[in-house]
């Protein structure tokens, strides 16, 4: 297994702790909510509560690291028949058949088709492969219950306890190929508290990269969330928006498909939206930037300083008084007493990096999104992770095993070119002021010259006339 591939284990592995105890994280949690929340986790995941106490800990010590299971190798065990994955296939289809059968009735159908021999399968083992596979015995109560919903409003105490996010249709304007008209989509992000606007623009497209970009402003000018809310769209349930925003600490929730009430802060919000929409028709725009120094305007302008009909709902079921002009969302926003809580925006801006491999050539290149991008010859053969900002992929950071992060930038390719190869400063040769071959040999005859030398005299020595040898 490649480091890349532990790596990717390990924050997914992270990411499900994350999704587990992210509503025990809440600050302001009463400590018995706290508790009663925590044995109903316990009871669903089938774990024990003084686990949840550790990742709860390793989560407040080191963040989204400490969620991060150590690096190890799981084997199967050599008990198991070598034909398991074809006995566990089985056991699945007939859980599917009748999701009332118990493991110990499907053990019993499996030995008596011939698939296990009597004894080899033990009930426990098999209800653990069966859980993860998804077809637990709580798992599957839960897919074949029917669940009595009831439409109920909600909103949170304090600001940036929960954001809403969503897509919406806009104007078209000529600002494709040769004055095309292209749809134009708003994406935004709304406080669940004070719907307070935290970000919000137009793009002509609706891409996942436009739900990364609103996200990164948002948080960048006002901090993180505990919580964001979306619905099922592509654009919200891509992967690395999922893991970005577990990275930061949020937790990130989707709405059940065919439950839009759900989501109906935001909705009312887009609905207030057709209002600038029927007036922007009239200005005959020609441009994205002109469509969203327009929509700002309105935002800061109009909508923040609107009294919200919400706001007043909110504050009279909880029998506080509300003054008869309303309160604003910019007026709630302003005057909540929760602090904003801030991250350094680098550990903000790799959050939302992505990430590639790619394989440098003979030259010291590689190549991305149509560009070739030089990054050094001593890297030539060798497999690199890229990391880049898609909104910006004129640099990129290129990483390679036992190597130091290099900053790679589009090649210039100049009008004429050298013949000789370029070659890194460790591989470049240096004009010598002597050979060191010849000295070496030069030395060498010194020192035999020396030892014959002596040689010579020892073999006379004592042989004069008249010496007593």
């Amino acid at each position: 297994m490649t480091n890349k591939e532990v790596t990717g284990w390990q924050d997914q592995k992270a990411s499900e702790r994350f999704r587990m105890i992210s509503p025990l994280l809440a600050e302001d949690m009463d400590p018995a909510k706290r508790s009663q929340i925590r044995t109903q986790i316990a009871q669903t995941h089938d774990i024990s509560e003084r686990t949840l106490y550790r990742l709860e800990a390793a989560w407040r010590k080191d963040g989204f690291a400490g969620l991060r299971p150590a690096d190890r190798v799981v084997c199967r065990s050599p008990k198991l028949p070598e034909n398991f994955n074809e006995i566990l296939a089985q056991a699945i289809q007939l859980k599917k058949e009748v999701p009332a059968r118990s493991v110990a009735q499907i053990i019993l159908i499996l030995e008596m088709e011939g698939w296990a021999a009597p004894g080899i399968l033990k009930r426990s083992t098999l209800q653990r492969y069966l859980y993860k596979a998804g077809f637990g015995v709580k798992q599957m109560k839960r897919y074949t219950e029917a669940r009595n919903a009831t439409s109920r409003r909600f909103c949170k105490p304090h600001r940036m306890m929960l954001v809403q996010a969503d897509i919406k249709y806009g104007i078209k304007l000529p600002v494709g190929t040769g004055g095309k008209k292209v749809q134009t989509y708003l994406s935004a992000l709304i406080d669940d508290h004070s719907r307070f606007i935290l970000e919000s623009g137009w793009y002509d497209n609706q891409e996942a990269l436009i739900v990364e970009d609103t996200f990164h402003k948002a948080i960048l000018k006002h901090g993180v969330m505990d919580a964001a809310y979306a619905d099922n769209g592509k654009q919200y349930v891509s992967r690395h928006l999922t893991c970005t925003l577990e990275k930061l600490g949020i937790r990130y929730m989707h709405a059940k498909p065919y439950h839009a009430w759900s989501k109906g802060l935001i909705e009312r919000f887009n609905s207030s939206v057709d209002s600038f929409l029927n007036e922007i028709k009239l200005k005959k725009i020609k441009s994205m930037e002109e469509l969203n120094g327009y929509w700002k305007v309105w935002v800061e302008e109009y909508y923040h300083n609107k009294p919200h009909d919400g706001i007043r709902e909110y504050y009279e079921s909880l029998g506080v008084p509300v003054p008869e002009e309303g309160i604003t969302p910019a007026q709630e926003w302003n005057r909540d007493s929760r602090a904003l809580k801030f991250l350094d925006c680098r550990v903000v801006g790799e959050a939302f990096l992505h990430h590639e491999t790619r394989e440098i050539d003979k030259s010291g290149c590689l190549s991305f999104a149509g560009k070739s991008y030089e990054v050094s010859a001593s890297l030539a053969g060798q497999t690199v992770e890229i990391a880049y900002d898609p909104t910006a992929p004129e640099t990129i950071t290129v990483t390679a095993e036992g190597t130091a992060p290099i900053t790679a930038r589009p090649l210039a390719i100049p009008a004429f070119c050298d013949q000789s190869p370029v070659r890194p400063s460790c591989m470049q040769e240096e004009k010598p002021e002597t050979s060191r071959f010849l000295d070496g040999l030069k030395k060498q005859a010194e020192k035999n010259r020396a030892y014959r030398m002596s040689a010579i005299s020892f073999a006379g020595y004592g042989k004069e006339e008249g010496a007593d040898v």
